[in-house]
């Protein structure tokens, strides 16, 4: 008689055999194994910029409308539409007739009263002769002299009427008052334009250099004075504060800026305080009204720490964790606590120091506290690991966490 075979059984005892081997054979080959290469990070205390990005539009450095300084009927258009105009440059033409009538008037006028001028000179000089020989009254003279002082008068009056219609004259070229680019034409030929019109005939903008207007919370402004004045920040000179622009899709604008001033008062309804920066902007890539970011630099921290972004691994409820290797090349597992991104790195606020080894390369491949074979990390390194690099998933069991920015 065969006895029966309890199969269950058999089968849940031949993989735990097959478990423990397999774990025995595991721990042996790892017991065997050269400690991993890792690249590390040697930290030390250097100044860095607290840099804040900021919502902003630009807005033309001068903004001029262009009107009318005389009435009448334009009669032409000279500048292109869209165009950069200079300051002097002609922009309409108003009919000129009327105004060069009135010169042609004034000039006349102007004539006349220069002949009774004249008259009243040689008038005074008789009389003047008469009574040095006591033949005419002194009431002849003095009228003599008041006809001449009248007459002198009028000459200067004509020369100012004189003055004012050439000036006039002129208005009928309507000139661009600053150097900017223009827009559309609000007004055609055949139009009347009024010298009191409330209408302008074109808006001319100054787009070279430009300004960056932002706003900035009033608390946020307050805690970095405050910072500065209790020694934690450092203001930068106002000379060496950077300033950059960037754009909706996270391109940084090539020109860096200068920051200008910054508002005395708060907004009431936001609570935000305005900022002004300039920009160069040759090439006219800014233009007024784009919506943009601004990265401006507003205090120095001196003694921070920082770490590259791939050194940092994310615990299962969010917490930042890196590895640091101790003077025994052990491997230890440290939670910190991470403050602003300056490009690739991030600022440390707590969790670290000066002195201590940072694994950069191969966090994937550790175990806390396991022993390790340290090796200098360099950016260099970085850019060539990234490049050549293949890229595989890790697995969940390979690390007590996962690699996070």
């Amino acid at each position: 008689m065969y006895r029966s075979i309890d199969l269950p059984r058999l089968k849940a005892c031949l993989i735990a055999t097959t478990f423990f081997a397999l774990s025995a054979t595991t721990t042996l080959a790892q017991e065997g194994m050269p400690p991993p290469a890792v690249a590390v990070l040697s930290l030390e205390a250097h100044a860095i910029p607290v840099v804040n990005e900021l919502p902003g539009r630009v807005a033309a450095t001068r903004v001029s409308e262009v009107r009318a300084r005389v009435s009448g009927i334009l009669q032409e258009r000279v500048f292109e539409q869209g165009t950069l105009v200079k300051q002097g440059d002609v922009l309409y033409r108003i009919d000129p007739k009327l105004f060069r009538v009135r010169v042609a008037s004034a000039e006349a006028s102007l004539r006349r009263a220069e002949a009774t001028r004249d008259n009243a000179k040689v008038q005074l000089a008789r009389q003047t002769t008469l009574r040095e020989r006591n033949v005419a009254s002194g009431v002849e003279y003095d009228t003599a002299a008041v006809n001449l002082a009248q007459a002198e008068a009028d000459v200067a009056l004509q020369q100012a009427a004189l003055e004012e219609a050439k000036i006039n004259l002129e208005y009928t070229e309507v000139r661009a008052p600053i150097t900017g680019i223009i827009g559309g034409a609000l007004v055609t030929e055949g139009a009347l334009v009024t010298a009191d019109g409330a209408s302008n005939l074109a808006l001319i903008q100054q787009i070279d250099p430009v300004y960056a207007d932002f706003t900035q919370s009033a608390q946020d402004l307050l805690a970095l004075r405050r910072a500065v004045s209790e020694g934690r920040l450092e203001s930068p000179a106002p000379d060496q504060a950077s300033v950059e622009l960037v754009f909706d899709g996270g391109d940084v604008y090539g020109e860096k800026g200068k920051l200008l001033f910054s508002s005395a008062s708060v907004d009431s309804t936001t609570g935000q305080v305005t900022l002004r920066a300039e920009f160069p902007n040759a090439r006219g890539d800014l233009l007024p009204g784009m919506y943009v970011r601004v990265k401006v630099e507003q205090a120095v921290r001196q003694d921070a720490i920082t770490i590259p972004q791939r050194a940092v691994l994310r615990s299962a409820d969010g917490k930042a964790q890196v590895y640091v290797v101790g003077a025994d090349n052990t491997a230890k597992i440290r939670e910190v606590e991470l403050g602003n991104a300056i490009g690739q790195e991030w600022v440390v606020e707590n969790g670290l120091k000066a002195g201590e080894k940072v694994v950069v390369d191969g966090v994937q491949k550790l175990q806390p506290d396991t022993k390790v074979a340290p090796e200098p990390w360099t950016q260099n390194q970085e850019q060539a690991d990234s490049a050549s690099a293949p890229e595989t998933p890790t697995p969940a069991s390979a690390a007590p966490a996962t690699s996070g920015q």
